[in-house]
């Protein structure tokens, strides 16, 4: 049986300092499900997480019975945006766009979520379960930073990674990207951690 932990694979891109720093971020394989609304209030949200994390269990036992491979289930990731960047807004979220994300080794294949996909199906059957897919991102240069607290709190640090990414004459790419590596559930808000992230290019 061979035990791999991935956090520690990618330490760079897992762990992140409290002032901005730049890093390349390869290729990475993801179960991937996309929705919009408020995530605070949309119930569409919390069923998209739970079905995500249901998939992710299932291939990572799968993936230790019958495959030889231990792993954890990563953290839970998110990529958000809206259509009109100018109409971004902290205090209405319900015009939000993400896709929510948790990482997988290179060794889950698609004939591998299949079969996980087949026992969450005669388990629990979610709804939303056919909608999560096995997708890559490709991300590349990007700026990231640590932040402390509460999500609803995350503008201040957001503001910091900005101007650092223009303080070195470059621009954000692509959508904004979020790691959080503690659990809301079972955590308190004031020590929650999050990884925020934005991938960039030249001006």
């Amino acid at each position: 049986m061979t035990k791999i932990d991935f956090k520690k694979e990618f330490k760079p891109l897992y762990k992140a300092p409290d002032k901005p720093i730049l890093v390349d971020v390869p290729p990475l394989s993801y179960l991937m499900i996309d929705g919009q609304g408020d995530p605070n209030t949309a119930p569409v949200y919390a069923e998209s997480v739970g079905t995500l994390y249901k998939l992710a269990y299932a291939i990572r036992f799968l993936m230790r019975d019958e495959h030889g491979l231990d792993f954890g289930v990563m953290p839970l990731e998110g990529l958000w945006w809206v259509e009109d960047m100018g109409e971004f807004s902290y205090s209405d979220k319900s015009n939000w766009f993400w896709t929510m994300l948790i990482m997988q080794p290179e060794a889950v294949t698609p004939e591998i979520v299949k079969a996980a996909r087949e026992k969450v199906a005669r388990k629990h059957n979610p709804s939303l379960l056919p909608q999560v897919r096995l997708d890559k991102l490709a991300e590349g240069r990007s700026a990231q930073v640590m932040h402390h607290g509460p999500y609803a709190d995350e503008k201040p640090t957001i503001d910091r990674l900005h101007a650092f990414i223009d303080s070195q004459g470059l621009t954000p790419h692509l959508k904004h990207h979020e790691i959080y590596l503690k659990d809301p559930r079972r955590c308190a808000p004031e020590n929650l951690l999050t990884i925020l992230r934005h991938p960039v290019v030249e001006k």
